[in-house]
């Protein structure tokens, strides 16, 4: 008897945890969920630049064409003109999570993560997670471009139009190739797995959705785990060419810099007509000019650039301290100089 009513008693449990459990909600916000979509159920403000698709011809998929190859189909048929003849936005940008993580920049720990996942190291941020950004041109590049950062610097379609007639030295983009663009580009926003919310974070932000905390807070929570704007500080070659700003670097850490960076633009003349490879005579001519003041300095390259001229518009863009610290910079003369 004693048994049976333990048996029972058991069953009534089970029933009943397993009720519970199916009439419990689900999550409203799940790992895969856009940011920008549980921002805006916690009452934030939509962003200001959502595609126009009342203009004709807009098209996620043409905005992919334009960013990954700089052409699309052109809504009147046949191909349209190429954005500029001598970049892709991917020069200059992955399309791909590149940092690991979004609430800060550490360079060295970028380069881990793109050689880890197979991307170039490159001297622009990421356009992914680029719609949930509001600043863009931040810090010293108003000494590059002057005032024409003024209007690009909380205005998105503006920043793409900055990028597309300065940076990649190219033409102003039609409406519909404006908002085929942004259009890709929300395609790629954050989502809520690259946050490292724990699960007490989705917690808090699931229950302030839902109407049972401080939607304030948890937007604030949401938003500290990702830069709405990327620092850009321009600093100089070391005072002393010849003895570097450190004592060493680590030929490894250049080994990828050079891999991953370099010969993004300059193997095969990609973007450059200044060919580099892993060959001794590459390397070792770098390491001959690396402390001198030419164009072929790489510590003259690396962080003045080099300027667009009527004859040969294609140029390089430096690395700002976010993107390259001083200390990688040696790391890249430490691998060059090992060729003897």
């Amino acid at each position: 008897m004693k048994k049976l009513v333990f048996f029972i008693a058991c069953f009534a449990i089970l029933l009943f945890a397993n009720l519970t459990w199916k009439n419990s909600p689900a999550p409203v916000v799940t790992t895969d969920m856009p940011v920008a979509d549980v921002l805006l159920k916690l009452g934030e403000t939509p962003a200001p630049h959502q595609p126009d698709f009342t203009v004709e011809g807009a098209s996620a998929d043409r905005g992919r064409d334009i960013v990954l190859r700089g052409q699309t189909s052109h809504p009147g048929g046949g191909k349209s003109e190429r954005v500029s003849k001598h970049f892709v936005c991917t020069s200059c940008h992955n399309v791909e999570r590149d940092e690991p993580d979004l609430s800060k920049t550490d360079p060295l720990a970028r380069l881990r993560f793109v050689k880890e996942k197979g991307l170039p190291f490159l001297q622009g941020s990421a356009l992914y997670g680029i719609v949930n950004r509001r600043s863009f041109y931040n810090g010293d590049y108003e000494k590059k471009y002057g005032d024409l950062v003024h209007a690009a610097r909380h205005d998105l379609r503006q920043a793409i139009h900055l990028c597309a007639t300065e940076c990649a030295q190219g033409r102003p983009l039609e409406a519909w190739e404006m908002e085929s663009v942004l259009a890709y580009l929300w395609t790629i926003g954050l989502r809520m797995n690259d946050l490292g919310l724990s699960d007490r974070d989705l917690s808090i932000v699931n229950k302030a959705v839902e109407g049972r905390g401080i939607q304030a807070e948890a937007a604030n929570l949401v938003k500290s785990r990702y830069l709405t704007g990327m620092p850009a500080t321009f600093i100089d070659p070391p005072a002393d060419r010849q003895q570097g700003a450190t004592p060493s670097g680590n030929p490894e850490t250049g080994k990828m810099i050079y891999e991953l960076s370099c010969l993004h633009c300059h193997e095969h003349e990609r973007y450059s007509f200044f060919n580099l490879d892993n060959s001794k005579l590459s390397l070792a001519f770098l390491n001959r000019h690396f402390p001198t003041y030419s164009r072929y300095s790489v510590y003259q390259v690396a962080r003045y650039g080099t300027s667009p001229v009527p004859w040969k518009r294609a140029y390089m863009p430096h690395y700002t301290e976010e993107k390259m610290s001083v200390q990688m910079l040696e790391d890249l003369r430490a691998y060059v100089g090992e060729v003897k």
